[in-house]
């Protein structure tokens, strides 16, 4: 799809509802860095294809991204784009009263500029509405599917540690990766893992990789190889082979199969 945008000149009656679309669109951004700059309203950007960092903050610290994620952009804090592949990413901007209420709740939080999700169909379904309501110029609806899409991507710092690493599990990452990224040892990771879901963070991991992958596989039109890459794993064969281990069919038999007893998630 070309790139397009759609921009939006709220009225005081918009204003009055407390949370306002300033523009909306769907865009690619090729490798390599992008020019640094700082917002004057809120963002969402929802990456769907790619991988790289984002540079946020006055430190200008590179957060990993890994899609699907969404990146948190703030008013007057610096950002800038750094993909390493070819980036597919949709966007949000706005504004209001209601950010102040959303940032006291935990909805907006700066400390996590970057959101990855072990589920993320949710969080797409509600940018896809968003941006199909914003277009429309429906200032109530764009309203309602703003706030939908906030209490879908709310990052998940409040979560348990084997929640918040299962949100993380599709990252391409070592046990020392997750570990910091949570800001636990490893000692800790795997402590909490245990006593949270009673098994290893490795398994913790590979389950939510096999079942989003079993969601991917018979959800959507992805070849094995992008299903793979999408769930961690850059040697599709090697994706193959494992998947075929842990649930007794090929990705491919398990896609022609076309039902699907029981929960996606279920082994």
């Amino acid at each position: 799809m070309p790139n397009w945008a759609t921009y939006l000149t709220p009225g005081p009656a918009e204003h009055q509802l407390g949370l306002f679309c300033l523009g909306v669109g769907e865009q690619v951004n090729q490798p390599g860095p992008a020019p640094e700059r700082a917002l004057g309203c809120h963002a969402l950007v929802w990456i769907k294809e790619g991988r790289g960092h984002l540079l946020h903050g006055a430190d200008r610290q590179l957060h990993e991204v890994q899609a699907p994620a969404m990146l948190w952009l703030y008013p007057g804090v610096l950002h800038g784009y750094r993909p390493a592949t070819r980036w597919r990413q949709l966007w949000v901007l706005f504004g209001g009263t209601a950010t102040a209420g959303l940032t006291a709740l935990g909805h907006l939080d700066q400390s996590r500029p970057v959101s990855q999700y072990a589920d993320a169909r949710p969080v797409d379904r509600a940018f896809s509405r968003l941006l199909r309501v914003a277009s429309a110029h429906n200032a109530v609806q764009t309203a309602g599917a703003l706030y939908d899409l906030l209490g879908e991507a709310m990052p998940v710092s409040n979560q348990g540690v084997a929640e918040r690493l299962a949100a993380l599990a599709c990252m391409v990452a070592s046990i020392q990766d997750y570990a910091a990224e949570l800001g636990l040892t490893v000692k800790e990771l795997r402590e909490s893992v245990r006593r949270e879901a009673g098994v290893t963070p490795q398994e913790l991991v590979l389950r939510t990789r096999l079942s989003t992958a079993k969601a991917l596989l018979a959800e959507e039109e992805l070849s094995v190889a992008a299903v793979a890459r999408r769930v961690g794993y850059e040697d599709p064969a090697y994706f193959s082979r494992l998947f075929t281990a842990r649930t007794g069919e090929s990705p491919r038999a398990f896609r022609r199969s076309g039902s699907f007893p029981g929960p996606i998630s279920s082994f």
